[in-house]
């Protein structure tokens, strides 16, 4: 078998890839990053890369920004691709569109231990946020069983409210890119395309609360 075979048949087989965004300086918590604030022992982006896998993306993405190389020194991702976004500051939106884009093979990522840059070719992407440790595993793996083909979007739904995490299909990703400001993220994009949505609830088993301040601390545990 090719190297070519071996990658289509990987791909085939794992459509949807993780894609964490975890830029986030933390400017509310006193310029903490988010990536590496502890939650039951480890950094919140270990923790979220954990349950990204324990749903089912064998490969993840993850896109950083603040203090990128402490996290890249004292957070364990080994196998991720690491995609670095040196435009952070400007919100969410530059992050999604740095992951997007190292997904379709048009931006930078470097495969964390090995030094080689990012596979493409996926189907979909499962995008999660490293400030949102209430939605673990069970609420991603719900979402990321809705892929269906690259023209789907599915969301997590809380009491019927549209949340995280999101997986976009690819042949969304230009148009979500092109969207993507600020700290909107895809929210734009799915605004304008309501009705294609797949909603999946997944408020029993999930809480999804954001660490932004001071006051949200308290849902991390030690």
């Amino acid at each position: 078998m090719t190297d070519n075979e071996d990658r289509a048949n990987g791909e085939a087989a794992d459509p949807v890839v993780g894609l964490l965004l975890a830029a986030g300086g933390g400017r509310r918590l006193g310029g903490r990053p988010k990536a590496l604030l502890e939650h039951r022992g480890q950094p919140l982006v270990e923790h979220a890369v954990a349950a990204l896998r324990a749903a089912g993306c064998a490969r993840v993405h993850v896109v950083l920004g603040a203090r990128a190389d402490d996290v890249r020194a004292r957070a364990a991702l080994d196998g991720c691709v690491l995609v670095d976004n040196p435009e952070w500051e400007q919100g969410m939106g530059s992050s999604l569109r740095a992951g997007l884009a190292s997904l379709a093979g048009t931006g930078s990522g470097t495969r964390a231990g090995t030094g080689t840059g990012a596979g493409t070719g996926a189907g979909a992407a499962l995008v999660s946020l490293v400030d949102q440790p209430g939605i673990g595993a069970p609420a991603m793996a719900r979402v990321r069983s809705g892929y269906r083909d690259e023209r789907s979007l599915v969301s997590a739904a809380y009491a019927g409210v549209r949340g995280h995490p999101v997986l976009l299909g690819a042949a969304h990703w230009a148009g979500v890119a092109a969207t993507a400001t600020g700290d909107r993220g895809a929210r734009a994009y799915l605004r304008e395309h309501e009705a294609e949505i797949a909603l999946v609830e997944c408020g029993d088993v999930a809480r999804p609360y954001d660490i932004d301040t001071e006051a949200d601390l308290v849902h991390l545990e030690p």
